[in-house]
Protein backbone atom coordinates (compact mmCIF):
# COMPACT_ATOMS: atom_id res chain seq x y z
CA UNK A 1 0.00 0.00 0.00
CA UNK A 2 1.30 3.45 -0.78
CA UNK A 3 1.83 6.41 1.55
CA UNK A 4 -1.54 7.76 2.71
CA UNK A 5 -0.12 11.12 3.75
CA UNK A 6 -2.16 14.07 2.56
CA UNK A 7 -0.55 17.39 1.77
CA UNK A 8 -3.15 19.60 3.47
CA UNK A 9 -5.98 19.18 5.96
CA UNK A 10 -8.49 19.79 3.15
CA UNK A 11 -7.23 16.88 1.03
CA UNK A 12 -8.61 13.43 1.74
CA UNK A 13 -7.07 10.06 0.89
CA UNK A 14 -8.42 8.42 -2.25
CA UNK A 15 -7.18 4.93 -3.14
CA UNK A 16 -5.25 4.64 -6.38
CA UNK A 17 -6.94 2.87 -9.29
CA UNK A 18 -4.81 -0.25 -8.73
CA UNK A 19 -5.85 -0.35 -5.06
CA UNK A 20 -9.60 -0.63 -5.74
CA UNK A 21 -10.95 -3.87 -4.28
CA UNK A 22 -14.12 -5.42 -5.68
CA UNK A 23 -15.56 -6.44 -2.30
CA UNK A 24 -15.09 -2.92 -0.93
CA UNK A 25 -16.71 -1.36 -4.00
CA UNK A 26 -19.66 -3.78 -3.81
CA UNK A 27 -20.06 -3.10 -0.09
CA UNK A 28 -20.06 0.65 -0.71
CA UNK A 29 -22.73 0.23 -3.40
CA UNK A 30 -24.89 -2.08 -1.25
CA UNK A 31 -26.40 0.65 0.95
CA UNK A 32 -29.49 2.45 -0.46
CA UNK A 33 -28.27 5.85 0.77
CA UNK A 34 -24.83 5.43 -0.77
CA UNK A 35 -26.36 4.12 -3.98
CA UNK A 36 -28.60 7.19 -4.11
CA UNK A 37 -25.48 9.40 -3.94
CA UNK A 38 -23.87 7.41 -6.78
CA UNK A 39 -27.02 7.80 -8.91
CA UNK A 40 -26.88 11.58 -8.42
CA UNK A 41 -23.20 11.69 -9.32
CA UNK A 42 -23.75 9.60 -12.46
CA UNK A 43 -25.01 12.77 -14.17
CA UNK A 44 -21.90 14.75 -13.20
CA UNK A 45 -20.01 16.23 -10.24
CA UNK A 46 -21.97 17.92 -7.46
CA UNK A 47 -21.06 20.27 -4.69
CA UNK A 48 -21.38 18.37 -1.44
CA UNK A 49 -24.03 20.83 -0.24
CA UNK A 50 -26.21 20.02 -3.28
CA UNK A 51 -26.09 16.25 -2.84
CA UNK A 52 -29.45 15.44 -1.25
CA UNK A 53 -30.85 12.15 -0.05
CA UNK A 54 -34.52 11.14 -0.09
CA UNK A 55 -34.52 10.98 3.72
CA UNK A 56 -34.27 14.60 4.93
CA UNK A 57 -34.20 13.43 8.55
CA UNK A 58 -30.70 11.95 8.15
CA UNK A 59 -28.18 13.89 10.24
CA UNK A 60 -25.21 15.50 8.49
CA UNK A 61 -22.90 13.07 10.27
CA UNK A 62 -24.70 10.12 8.64
CA UNK A 63 -24.49 11.73 5.20
CA UNK A 64 -20.79 12.40 5.75
CA UNK A 65 -20.25 8.77 6.74
CA UNK A 66 -22.05 7.53 3.60
CA UNK A 67 -19.75 9.68 1.48
CA UNK A 68 -16.67 8.56 3.42
CA UNK A 69 -17.43 4.88 2.74
CA UNK A 70 -17.85 5.62 -0.98
CA UNK A 71 -14.60 7.62 -1.06
CA UNK A 72 -12.56 5.04 0.84
CA UNK A 73 -13.81 2.28 -1.49
CA UNK A 74 -12.74 4.37 -4.49
CA UNK A 75 -16.24 4.93 -5.85
CA UNK A 76 -16.23 8.72 -5.53
CA UNK A 77 -13.74 11.56 -5.29
CA UNK A 78 -14.26 14.28 -2.66
CA UNK A 79 -12.15 17.36 -3.36
CA UNK A 80 -12.02 20.90 -1.99
CA UNK A 81 -13.39 23.71 -4.13
CA UNK A 82 -13.47 27.19 -2.68
CA UNK A 83 -15.22 27.02 0.70
CA UNK A 84 -16.97 23.76 -0.11
CA UNK A 85 -16.29 20.32 -1.50
CA UNK A 86 -17.11 18.69 -4.83
CA UNK A 87 -18.08 15.05 -5.19
CA UNK A 88 -17.51 13.15 -8.43
CA UNK A 89 -17.93 9.57 -9.54
CA UNK A 90 -14.69 7.76 -10.36
CA UNK A 91 -16.24 6.21 -13.47
CA UNK A 92 -12.98 5.86 -15.45
CA UNK A 93 -11.19 4.13 -12.57
CA UNK A 94 -14.12 1.81 -11.85
CA UNK A 95 -14.60 0.97 -15.54
CA UNK A 96 -10.89 0.22 -15.90
CA UNK A 97 -10.73 -2.07 -12.85
CA UNK A 98 -14.18 -3.67 -13.14
CA UNK A 99 -15.47 -3.29 -16.73
CA UNK A 100 -19.26 -3.06 -16.94
CA UNK A 101 -19.84 -3.12 -13.17
CA UNK A 102 -20.83 0.51 -12.71
CA UNK A 103 -23.11 0.53 -15.75
CA UNK A 104 -24.86 -2.62 -14.51
CA UNK A 105 -25.30 -1.19 -11.01
CA UNK A 106 -26.61 2.15 -12.31
CA UNK A 107 -29.00 0.41 -14.70
CA UNK A 108 -30.33 -1.88 -11.96
CA UNK A 109 -30.59 0.94 -9.41
CA UNK A 110 -32.52 3.10 -11.88
CA UNK A 111 -35.08 0.34 -12.44
CA UNK A 112 -38.24 0.66 -10.27
CA UNK A 113 -38.28 -3.13 -9.76
CA UNK A 114 -34.75 -3.10 -8.36
CA UNK A 115 -35.55 -0.76 -5.49
CA UNK A 116 -38.87 -1.68 -3.85
CA UNK A 117 -38.45 0.91 -1.08
CA UNK A 118 -38.01 3.76 -3.57
CA UNK A 119 -41.21 5.20 -5.06
CA UNK A 120 -41.66 4.82 -8.83
CA UNK A 121 -40.44 7.82 -10.77
CA UNK A 122 -38.15 8.96 -7.94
Amino acid sequence: MNDQTVSSPLELHHPEREELVLTQVLFALSDPGRLEIVLQLATGPLEMAHCHLNDPSLPKSTKSHLMKVLREAGVIRNEPKGRGRVLSLRRDDLDHRFPGLLDAVLRAASSPEASPHRPSGA
